[in-house]
């Protein structure tokens, strides 16, 4: 372990500021996971303990709780902070139902939906000109299934020609569509699920051989898409837990 030097925590400082595709990750679990999985690439490794919690094979800096405040996103970090980039992977035909996430910015949003997905056995996922996966907010709300998913970005047109050439089967939710809990959907597709403010934009939409609804009770005109999103998910994969 090595003392890290006044100069290379400005250095951070600046790389933080203009590197937005660099991860500066403060959880001990989500670090431990993403490196075991091959999802991420650190770059540097910083810790205020005597010991790293986890084992790392790379350079390893030893700095105070206050640099350590100064570099992660949240107010109370954990003593660890890695600082690394996604790696990067070739997109691969879904092998189960999949979600695909038209045009979402709530970080939030998506990683609640990224997590739910990874709970119902949806195992890909499609962001299509929706937040970025190194969203920090985004990252802490899927509590790290962003690395334990595959999470393709795309925009609107290269997923449209994605889906045309695959022959993707999708269907989308919308408040006019058939009962979720009294439909009957094939094997194997991809639901799509739309701006909360705009929702699945037309040319997606036409992509959708059906359209279902999450049925409520009169005066509530729609869920919040990770809130729609999960029970849909949870509803279409229920008898393969």
């Amino acid at each position: 372990m090595k003392d890290a030097s006044k100069n290379f925590i400005a250095s951070l400082k600046k790389q933080k500021h203009e590197d937005k595709f660099l991860l500066f990750l403060d959880n001990v679990k989500i670090i431990k996971d993403a490196i075991a999985n091959g999802t991420i690439k650190p770059i540097y490794v910083l810790t205020s303990l005597d010991q790293l919690p986890f084992t790392y094979k790379g350079e390893v800096y030893k700095v105070d709780d206050r640099t350590i405040e100064q570099l992660s996103n949240t107010k109370t970090p954990q003593k660890v902070l890695c600082i690394a980039y996604l790696t990067q992977h070739n997109v691969v035909l879904p092998k189960t139902n999949f979600l695909v996430l038209d045009g979402l910015q709530d970080p939030g949003n998506v990683g609640t939906l990224i997590r739910t997905a990874k709970a119902s056995g949806f195992e890909t996922i499609f962001l299509v000109n929706s937040v970025r996966k190194q969203n920090d907010k985004l990252i802490r709300s899927s509590v790290g299934a962003v690395f334990d998913s595959k999470v393709y970005e795309m925009t609107r047109q290269e997923f449209i020609d994605y889906a045309k050439k695959n022959k993707l089967k999708l269907i989308m939710t919308d408040m006019n569509g058939e009962n979720v809990f009294e439909t009957k959907i094939d094997d194997l597709v991809g639901v799509v699920v739309g701006n909360e403010g705009q929702g699945v934009c037309d040319e997606i939409a036409s992509l959708c051989y059906k359209t279902i609804r999450i049925p409520m009770k009169a005066g509530i005109e729609s869920l919040n898409a990770g809130v729609s999103g999960s029970i849909v998910m949870y509803e279409l994969n229920k008898n393969k837990f």
